[in-house]
């Protein structure tokens, strides 16, 4: 399946990418494309749109897109819901300070973003395994009941 969204992706638009291919579409093509031309490409791609404005896997009822795919696709694995605050504080500047690890995720995020620019899937590739370590340390947490 194709998914689309805005170019230029800093937290939820990697992050979105990592939780799809991990739980919902392992075969995942990603097409970032200007924010103006999403709804066109989505059409003529039978692409899924997502953190986009007005769309379904976006910023919906005071989630993030990442908390909206889990909510979507039924994703209950309690490291990712520990995974999705962190997400969502790095993602929602107004709520930054609602875990620790938030403001880490933002920072390393944008630091991805200023070192590759507008290369979207190599900021995928290069953040899969951050993403990968981070929600083992999720699971962990998670595990041993300590969730922020």
């Amino acid at each position: 399946m194709k998914w689309v969204t805005r170019a230029d992706a800093k937290v939820d638009r990697i992050a979105c990418p990592w939780l799809i291919r991990r739980f919902v579409d392992p075969e995942a093509e990603f097409l970032y494309v200007p924010a103006e031309q999403v709804a066109a490409v989505a059409e003529r791609e039978s692409a899924i749109p997502f953190d986009v404005p007005g769309a379904k896997l976006g910023h919906v009822d005071g989630r993030c897109s990442f908390e909206s795919i889990m909510v979507k696709y039924a994703l209950e694995d309690p490291g990712l819901k520990r995974l999705a605050q962190i997400v969502h504080g790095a993602d929602v500047s107004a709520d930054r300070a609602s875990c620790p690890e938030a403001a880490g995720l933002y920072a390393i995020a944008n630091g991805f973003a200023l070192v590759h620019g507008m290369d979207d899937h190599r900021k995928i590739q290069l953040e899969t395994p951050m993403y990968d370590a981070l929600y083992a340390w999720c699971q962990a947490e998670s595990a041993s009941g300590r969730l922020g």
